[in-house]
């Protein structure tokens, strides 16, 4: 990873610190409310991951942690890693209030073998908006190889690079066509944001408003994965997101949201496993 990727991520972390408030108070998150884990995975990720209880499980780049707690209710015992310091801080007070035992470790995802003292995993799990924050696939790859157990298991639920590559939503004034507003496949510069207000709702970010965000297409993640040793067992690709991306979406009976019937019908979420 070059310097000028460091500086990146440094601001990365610096950005999501700055996020974690703004996140905390969000509709979006809903954490007033009674906590619901689960309402963030598909029906098929949890087919896919199979029975937990027992298993040993990481979740790279956990953010609030909102997620992480679903694998703990499941008989997990569960660790979270995020880059953020604040977003760490905030999912641990977060599953202590919710009674759920899980472990967070505050490191860069690069250095997670060293920051869980060489710890191995039955099930790593990342995704969500996670993938696209990383420069070096290959570099990620390899780490994952050293945290997994033989015959570990790898699951990524990711936003699809065609889902990326539309670029966020519309913004004020613009139409709901879906344009081609970023690269699919990776290879070029970060895409820079200025990220005054995040996807959530509620107030602007305060301080560190920059991010960066890397494109990385599926062939990218495939082989980063299978050069580090990685067997790909299932590939899946979903027309659903867990919230509205764009203000045409309509709710299925799963809760989720799909483009209406008439709109095409693309991936927007896929699911990976793999296995060591």
């Amino acid at each position: 990873m070059t310097d000028e990727h460091e500086r990146m991520m440094r601001a990365n972390q610096a950005n999501w610190d700055a996020r974690t408030p703004v996140h905390l108070a969000s509709r979006f998150y809903g954490l007033g409310e009674k906590l619901d884990p689960a309402r963030w995975f598909a029906a098929f990720e949890w087919e896919d991951l199979g029975d937990l209880a027992g298993l040993d499980v990481l979740h790279l780049q956990c953010h609030l942690g909102t997620e992480t707690i679903a694998f703990a209710e499941r008989g997990a015992r569960t660790v979270g890693l995020d880059i953020s310091e604040a977003s760490v801080a905030a999912a641990a007070d977060i599953a202590a209030r919710a009674g759920a035992d899980v472990t967070y470790v505050r490191a860069n995802v690069y250095d997670a073998v060293e920051a869980l003292d060489g710890r191995r995993f039955d099930v790593i799990y990342t995704g969500k908006g996670a993938l696209c924050y990383l420069p070096d696939l290959d570099r990620w790859a390899a780490v994952i190889a050293q945290l997994l157990c033989p015959g570990g298991r790898l699951y990524i639920s990711e936003f699809h690079p065609l889902l990326n590559a539309l670029g966020p939503k519309p913004a004020e004034g613009e139409g709901t066509e879906l344009l081609l507003r970023h690269d699919y496949l990776g290879g070029r510069d970060a895409v820079r944001r200025n990220a005054t207000y995040t996807y959530t709702d509620g107030p602007a970010v305060e301080g560190a408003t920059d991010s960066y965000e890397w494109m990385h297409g599926m062939d990218e993640v495939v082989n980063a994965l299978t050069t580090a040793g990685l067997g790909i067992r299932r590939l899946r690709e979903s027309d659903e997101l867990p919230w509205p991306r764009w203000p045409q979406m309509v709710r299925t009976p799963s809760g989720w949201w799909r483009l209406p019937e008439g709109e095409p019908r693309i991936p927007l979420l896929y699911g990976l496993l793999a296995s060591r």
